[in-house]
């Protein structure tokens, strides 16, 4: 940690990012697909299936960020990028029932083990926003499931755009009333926190070093001088004072 508590006393909200942070989105993406294959009779590279779905979710957003595509939420980006899928790994009988169940996977993704205690303990003391890419019926819907509990679920369909355009973090500090250093981004991504910390946050990395599978090669450690670094969340609310 290069900051210490103390120094975090204007500190009134951490501003989460979610997919990785707070929620094994792999995880819970592999064990979806295994239920589904096991209904019917299936065998599929789950894991594989997994990683080309969120290999295509960067992509999936660069034309609104660039603005050559008018702001959609994620549902919509999702269902295209599992509907090029599913023939490629032998899922193109799924009906469409199934497909749109299927793609709501990503509204009941798990928390990691830290998450939910981790962040009771941050609540006692902070504001709790998700400042995510999901749209708001997807970060309720996940808080929901995973029990997490957040008092303002913001970030893209707020700013109508995507991570890391600026307007996304300038909507969520805008909406919560704060100035930027009033505010902490908190995410497992360096590139996130770089754009945070050009917008004023002060910024936390939290070490999510399996996000990506037992091979993972990006984000195992800070590549900034953030403010706090932890292990997870349990550790940021030691950090922190919580």
């Amino acid at each position: 940690m290069t900051g210490s508590p103390e120094s975090m006393d204007t500190v009134k909200a951490l501003c989460f990012d979610v997919f990785g942070t707070v929620v094994d989105w792999r995880g819970s993406v592999i064990r979806e697909c295994e239920t589904l294959c096991t209904a019917r009779g299936l065998e599929i590279d789950c894991a594989g299936f997994a990683d080309a779905w969120r290999a295509g979710y960067q992509p999936a957003m660069t034309p609104v960020r660039e603005g050559g595509r008018a702001y959609v939420h994620l549902d919509i980006l999702h269902r295209e990028i599992l509907d090029e899928l599913l023939p490629r790994f032998g899922l193109s009988g799924l009906n469409e029932d199934e497909r749109d169940h299927f793609n709501r996977v990503w509204h009941r993704l798990d928390g990691w083990p830290d998450a939910r205690e981790g962040m009771r303990r941050l609540r006692q003391r902070f504001l709790l926003a998700a400042l995510s890419n999901g749209h708001v019926a997807l970060i309720v819907n996940m808080a929901r499931h995973a029990g997490l509990p957040w008092d303002a679920p913001l970030g893209a369909e707020m700013a109508r755009q995507y991570k890391p355009r600026a307007e996304v973090y300038d909507t969520t500090i805008r909406m919560l009333g704060l100035a930027p250093r009033e505010t902490m981004m908190v995410a497992a991504h360096n590139d996130d926190l770089r754009a945070a910390r050009a917008r004023g946050m002060r910024t936390a990395f939290v070490s999510r070093p399996t996000e990506y599978g037992p091979e993972q090669v990006s984000d195992l450690a800070p590549d900034g001088d953030w403010d706090i670094v932890a292990g997870d969340f349990l550790d940021l609310a030691g950090r922190l004072g919580c």
